[in-house]
């Protein structure tokens, strides 16, 4: 499946002999690029740094288009650049020979299109079927899910608190949970119940989402993991996530990887920074001091 690609169009740069300088820098419906150039032997050096993992997260696979270079000079023609975007955090080179470098400006456009794998339709009605071994029955959306009162009261203090006889809901032999639909609570069931479905990028926002409504810190532990060792989600977002989810591993993580003094101030100057808890900013904040 695909949509319509998605377009942007940069203002013209001169790009600076020798040394390497931000051309551009956009954000442009999940796709943040960073246009950076330099003059080196004759040759004009222009690098794109993308990053669209918040596209990943909604399900899209890869990205594919072309990048269109255009100088300031009625007799260049304009450079097309195929492009195919498969890892959410890519860069793309390339070097155009100038003879009189040093005068020109760049401008370059992109046109984009999200792809999306095929998704396959998972059904969670085996794992809400009736058995032996359950005791209770939730209703979702008017769909009736069995489950283990003892099982789900170890997993989570909010079922533990549910089926106690505290409340009136643990007399009844059916619950009604409401603000959630079947599919998301199956998802979120799905990855703690005997064999669990490890989560992946798509899912890991809405399971620590649903992790912490229900109280469930072996859901969030359990994304934690992925996102430390295997996820390719972006930068920017997985410090979002690290922090908004207090996933205190993951996090300190994030703040290691910035490296450098451009990377802690390009992450400050981002709409993703004012997001962010006080604590986290002063730890960014303490990042940039070292580099100073």
């Amino acid at each position: 499946m695909t949509k319509p690609p998605i377009c942007y169009q940069s203002e013209p740069a001169v790009v600076s002999f020798w040394r390497i300088t931000q051309l551009d820098l956009s954000d442009s419906n999940g796709i943040k690029c960073f246009w950076t150039g330099n003059v080196a032997n004759g040759q004009v050096i222009l690098t794109w740094k993308f990053d669209w993992g918040e596209l990943w997260g909604q399900g899209v696979d890869r990205l594919t288009g072309h990048i269109l270079i255009k100088q300031n000079n009625a007799y260049v023609e304009p450079v097309k650049i195929e492009v195919k975007l498969t890892d959410t955090e890519q860069t793309i080179t390339k070097s155009i020979v100038d003879p009189f470098p040093r005068k020109c400006a760049f401008e370059f456009e992109y046109s984009l299109t999200p792809q999306y794998a095929p998704r396959k339709k998972v059904s969670y009605d085996a794992i809400f079927a009736p058995s032996h071994m359950n005791d209770t029955v939730l209703v979702i959306e008017g769909k009736k899910i069995n489950v283990n009162k003892t099982f789900l009261s170890y997993q989570s203090e909010y079922f533990e608190a549910l089926f106690s006889k505290n409340f009136k809901e643990g007399s009844l032999s059916e619950i009604e949970i409401k603000e959630v639909s079947y599919d998301d609570f199956g998802l979120l069931c799905s990855s703690f119940f005997p064999n669990p479905q490890f989560p992946n990028d798509r899912t890991v926002e809405k399971l620590l989402e649903m992790g912490r409504r229900f109280l469930l810190p072996s859901v969030i532990a359990t994304v934690e993991h992925h996102l430390l060792h295997i996820s390719k989600i972006g930068f920017q977002k997985m410090i979002w996530l690290a922090d908004e989810y207090q996933m205190p591993k993951l996090l300190e993580k994030c703040i290691r990887q910035m490296d450098s003094m451009e990377k802690a101030k390009k992450l400050k100057k981002l709409p993703e920074f004012e997001k962010l808890s006080d604590k986290t900013k002063a730890l960014i904040l303490g990042r940039i001091l070292k580099f100073m």
